[in-house]
Parts: C-alpha cells; structure tokens; sequence
C-alpha cells in the first residue's frame, strides 16, 4: 500500500458517520446490508448516507452489489488489512515483542464466540 492510498482510507475514515458506516459493515459480514437498513441503523438520511458511503467507496474500503432494488455494501476488509498492516508495518523495528501486544489484542477481539451449553 503506497502513502497516498492510506492517506484516502484514513481520511474516509475520521468522519464520525462514515466511521460507524465501516463499522456497522464489518459487524455485518459476510452478508453486507442494504443502503436502506444501513441508514436505519445509523438513523442517518438515505441520501446522507449515500454520499458517506460513495467516499468510502472511492477509498476501496466498501463495495457495493446490486441486489434487485436494493444496493448491498460490505466492508473491504483485504483493503482495511492492508491499511493496518501499513500503519503497523514499521512499529517493530525489527523488535516483533513490540508489535506482539497489538497482534495478540486483534486475534482475541477476532476470535469465534464459543457456544454456552445449556445446563
């Protein structure tokens, strides 16, 4: 990933709604929602949103899929890895046990839920 490109992902993202956009999608995969449902969720104007999530777009980090009449958008989520990974390529200075804290956090919040038995 070249400066320029997170730059664009960065800046899409340090608006408060576009922010809670990308969220919300991530929350959401691999399904992705509907413009419509995704508004209604944030209680953000459809066409509000629409021009939120057209720069979002434009930065690579959601795509959309038309679904009959409905436009469906999911998160990039190979895009937003390679943000990170740009951000956090350099943190080590070749010292991986400074990075290791960051890494072992996003595996524990990535991690699958276990299922409670019933008792």
């Amino acid at each position: 990933m070249e400066t320029e490109e997170a730059v664009l992902a960065l800046a899409a993202l340090s608006q408060s709604t576009r922010l809670e956009a990308f969220r919300m999608l991530v929350r959401h995969e691999p399904d992705g929602l509907a413009a419509g449902d995704l508004a209604r969720l944030l209680e953000v104007p459809q066409n509000t949103l629409s021009a939120h999530l057209s720069i979002l777009s434009r930065a690579r980090l959601v795509s959309s899929e038309r679904h009959s009449r409905s436009i469906v958008y999911r998160a990039n989520l190979g895009e937003f890895r390679d943000v990170a990974v740009f951000l956090l390529r350099d943190c080590c200075g070749g010292r991986p046990e400074v990075c290791e804290p960051v890494a072992k956090t996003l595996q524990s919040r990535c991690a699958p839920k276990r299922k409670e038995r019933s008792r």
